[in-house]
């Protein structure tokens, strides 16, 4: 399973530790508690598929049911007996299958994912044919070795067509003592021939705690008042959270959040230094970051307009700021469709190539033109 080692692994998120790396998975507990049920209970599918949003630990609890799997015991348990029903997926971390597996070299496991381009000079922006073709093919040469095997697909979204056609091949006539492990964040958009003939795990978002203990495993930020704020912005995605880390957003959504509180008479000036700041050339995830958290900064002011409640505050002012602009629920209407109109207007735009500051401050004059309206009402 070994690739090349100068190329980014597509399925780790930079700066973090590699799921397979990660010692603990936190705040997934019934999902972890649903298949060691199946297991204790003899009714082991061929195929799991773990969904939920992007970032809660989908891949981490992959690698966890792979190395439980590898190194449980027959059920017969020999001379014996059989033993006694285990009571949790944790397993030795130093034990030689695990060592393997975090060197990628477990000759019973594969690791299907993204691989490299045929320059072999980028990650190919979809798993193709050929990687499910050599998966099938370490089936039949693994076949001779005995015992379990574990598949893992991260993600089964990435496939492209003719690699999902294969995939579903070998879901039908799965082989002998092979469970399949497959990561997906968005299963509707799937093949519903293959999301039949698996079993679901799902996965929640994580709680203030979890993803606080989450961040604080992979390097991350363990601050009380961060880790609100990353749990608002983020969803409860520890993945999530790790970028917005990286990516300086907690600073870049308390900058909208300063702007907007101008509203309604926008800080021209202000909303166009960030403008132009975001779409310099060279700062396109700083110019999508940026588009994200509009999103959904008014979607959370739509919510907080409906719900008559303002959420836990993600930068300082921003419940004054949703007090003022969703003083009822009439306002959440106009914000609702704002976020979605502006959504769509935003990728037309970045399909079409239009100079990004244009386009970043066209949206932020829309949602100008929209508190006023709302003031004027």
């Amino acid at each position: 399973m070994a690739e090349d080692p100068d190329l980014p692994e597509p399925d780790r998120t930079e700066g973090a530790p590699h799921p397979r790396e990660t010692a603990t998975l936190f705040g997934q507990q019934p999902a972890e508690d649903g298949f060691l049920d199946a297991w204790n209970h003899g009714r082991l599918h061929h195929a799991w598929m773990l969904t939920g949003p992007k970032g809660v630990g989908k891949a981490t609890l992959a690698w966890k049911i792979a190395r439980f799997l590898l190194t449980a015991p027959e059920a017969d348990g020999g001379f014996f007996g059989a033993p006694e029903p285990p009571a949790s997926l944790d397993t030795d971390p130093d034990s030689p299958i695990a060592r393997r597996m975090r060197a990628l070299a477990e000759p019973r496991l594969f690791l299907l994912r993204r691989a490299p381009n045929e320059k072999r000079n980028a990650i190919s922006q979809v798993i193709t044919v050929d990687e499910v073709r050599r998966m099938k093919s370490f089936f039949s040469l693994s076949a001779a070795d005995g015992g379990r095997r574990v598949a893992i697909v991260d993600s089964v979204d990435e496939m492209n067509p003719n690699a999902a056609n294969a995939l579903l091949k070998l879901l039908e006539e799965p082989p002998p003592g092979t469970t399949f492990l497959m990561i997906s964040h968005q299963p509707a958009r799937l093949l519903p021939t293959i999301r039949s003939r698996c079993r679901e795990l799902r996965l929640q978002p994580l709680a203030p705690d979890a993803l606080s203990d989450a961040l604080t495993q992979a390097g991350g930020a363990a601050d009380p008042v961060e880790v609100t704020a990353l749990t608002e912005l983020a969803g409860g995605s520890a993945g999530e959270a790790f970028r917005l880390t990286n990516l300086e957003g907690l600073e870049t959504y308390a900058a909208l959040v300063r702007l907007l509180s101008s509203l309604p008479r926008l800080d021209r000036p202000q909303a166009l230094a960030l403008s132009e700041a975001a779409g310099a050339r060279g700062q396109g995830e700083r110019f999508d970051l940026i588009l994200t958290q509009i999103e959904l900064l008014l979607s959370r002011l739509a919510r907080a307009a409906a719900k008559r409640e303002t959420p836990p505050e993600a930068a300082p002012g921003e419940a004054a700021l949703f007090t003022r602009l969703a003083p009822d629920t009439a306002a959440a209407r106009p914000w609702a469709e704002l976020a979605q109109s502006l959504t769509l207007r935003a990728r037309r735009g970045k399909s079409v190539n239009l100079d990004p500051a244009a386009l970043l401050m066209d949206i932020l004059l829309r949602i100008d033109a929209t508190a006023g309206s709302l003031a004027s009402g």
